[in-house]
């Protein structure tokens, strides 16, 4: 797109009640009454939209600097004002209602459909969504937890909740790194109750209901698997947490009766304590973390290169504290964001991203259309993600890379506890996320405070801190920028789990699940390819499951992974 109009389309996004009128008057309103008319317009006019809103949103998450959060917000007005286009919408409807044969513009226009009915609202709400969700994102990017006068970097805070032996300094650290959601607690109520009458505007109960249906998926649906999973995985994690608390008791020189949340090393306690043996850590801190990925990626048939070479991969000021992958044009521009430290903490997350980056548009066809080129659902990208993270803990797996382990028996059952207790202590620290968020937006104006610390204490099995009322529900980032998204990494794993199985029969040979390292196996990144890459979004979540494991979601992979079967 040259120069010219791309600037006239940024000065077309006036953020607010004239976006979508800018957009109809720009591009005309000529009827358009088939699916191959409505998919040609969004390629020819959302789709720069949505390249520029994505470059928008990498700019202005890696530098952090009012001005680029600004073309931020002005770029996701310009294209919710794009998708709000109530001429546009009214045709994708009747187009639905009359039915398309063919089958693949059909999914193209359901989707269509799915995507523009969340921007069917007055434009100045959607502006006003857009901005508070903006503000919020730029607090956490900026917020670094202070103690005694010193500021602590996102990492700092993590080293010290894992290896201090002081109960006063964690809780000081800890408390700390809540802080933000005290920054931010007035403001992400404001956008709650502004998500709240969007989603009301169009038909919802609330704004949780809403973001799911969006998704192709019911919240009955979900919350009965999350009831499954709950029986499942309740006492397996009671007995678990049992020897971490006897663990972490005796590493801080206090009473099990005496351990509260800053004892558990992650700020969530969604990561296994360090408990165990063996130095999970020790492995990485000489170690090539880039380069063990390169080397792990291209062995399996899905090099990074060029993801890396386009990736902003370590802390600076102002900088997004998180990790996370971007696809910016479905042609290939695949980034990661991350904030590399040398541990294994950073080696899985960096397993995870990248895990994103081979599926995204680079292993998905070209062939595939612009509409269909993505991950299927935002659970299979996670599975994905997380079926390639595992490997961090994986003594076998180390060795096959050429990392020197000091003690490789210690380390593989350190290893193996750790990833089973992983999957566990993940599992109920979802339960609070999906419960948490379905309850606030059904009822905004109870105690959040409460809410959070008795689903904390029911699930996790973490006593609250005494006196303490803050909105620490308010730290966790995705509750601003990824609502009623989180109930997707827990899918996603038993997503996950199903695909590793699958491989570990089909492309490994039978070998069991728990001893598959994949390093050096093209014919993975091949399975991975051709059985879950490839068909993009042309396939449903549930459907590409069927499709790439033989079998519908469910449990069964994941209850042997955490039973250790």
């Amino acid at each position: 797109m040259d120069r010219t109009r791309r600037e006239f389309l940024w000065q077309a996004s006036a953020a607010g009640a004239s976006a979508a009128s800018s957009i109809s008057t720009l591009f005309g309103a000529e009827p358009m009454d088939t699916a191959k008319s409505l998919i040609a317009d969004h390629e020819s006019r959302i789709r720069p939209i949505e390249i520029t809103t994505g470059e928008a949103w990498w700019t202005a998450n890696v530098t952090g600097k009012d001005s680029d959060f600004a073309a931020k917000e002005k770029a996701q007005n310009l294209l919710d004002g794009a998708l709000a286009d109530p001429v546009r919408f009214a045709r994708i409807k009747a187009v639905r209602a009359a039915g398309v044969a063919d089958k693949s513009e059909n999914r193209q226009v359901e989707l269509l459909y799915l995507q523009s009915l969340e921007k069917q609202v007055d434009p100045k709400l959607l502006a006003s969504m857009a901005a508070k969700a903006n503000q919020i994102e730029k607090a956490f990017n900026v917020y670094r937890a202070k103690v005694a006068g010193k500021v602590l970097a996102d990492s700092k805070v993590r080293e010290l909740l894992k290896e201090s032996k002081n109960s006063a300094e964690r809780k000081a650290v800890w408390e700390a790194s809540k802080g933000v959601g005290l920054a931010v607690e007035s403001d992400l109520k404001e956008l709650v109750r502004l998500r709240n009458e969007s989603a009301r505007n169009l038909g919802f109960s609330d704004y949780h209901v809403m973001m799911l249906a969006l998704n192709e998926q019911k919240q009955s649906d979900v919350v009965s698997l999350f009831d499954e999973l709950d029986t499942l995985t309740r006492k397996p994690f009671e007995a678990l947490k049992s020897t971490i608390d006897t663990a972490l008791a005796k590493q801080s020189g206090i009473s099990i009766d005496e351990l509260r949340p800053w004892h558990y090393h992650d700020p969530f306690f969604q990561e296994t304590p360090a408990v165990f043996d063996a130095d999970l850590d020790a492995p990485y801190v000489k170690a090539d973390i880039l380069k063990l990925c390169r080397e792990f990626y291209a062995g399996i048939g899905l090099p990074i290169d060029d993801v890396i070479a386009r990736s902003d991969l370590y802390e600076k000021p102002g900088k997004s504290p998180h990790a996370f992958c971007i696809d910016v044009n479905r042609k290939g521009d695949v980034r990661v964001l991350a904030n590399i430290v040398n541990n294994e903490y950073w080696m899985g997350t960096m397993l995870h991203e990248l895990g994103h980056a081979v599926y995204s548009s680079r292993n998905i066809p070209q062939s595939v259309p612009y509409i269909l080129r993505g991950e299927a659902h935002i659970l299979a990208t996670e599975g994905v993600a997380m079926q390639f993270e595992q490997f961090s803990k994986d003594a076998d797996w180390l060795a096959a890379m050429g990392v020197k382990v000091d003690n490789p028996k210690a380390y593989d059952e350190a290893g193996s506890k750790a990833k089973r207790g992983h999957l566990l202590i993940f599992s109920r620290w979802c339960q609070v996320m999906l419960r948490f968020e379905k309850a606030m937006y059904a009822d905004p104006g109870q105690d959040l405070n409460k809410l959070w610390w008795d689903l904390v204490e029911k699930y996790q099995g973490l006593k609250r801190p005494e006196g303490r009322n803050a909105p620490d529900y308010g730290s966790k980032i995705h509750i601003v920028s990824s609502p009623a998204y989180y109930h997707n990494y827990m899918m996603g794993q038993l997503f996950a789990s199903q695909v590793h199985h699958a491989i570990c029969r089909e492309v490994l040979g039978g070998v069991a699940p728990d001893k598959a390292s994949y390093v050096g196996n093209k014919g993975v990144g091949q399975f991975m390819i051709d059985k879950v890459f490839a068909p993009g979004r042309s396939l449903s979540w549930k459907d590409l499951t069927r499709f790439a494991t033989g079998e519908g979601l469910s449990a069964k992979a994941f209850a042997s992974d955490f039973q250790g079967d």
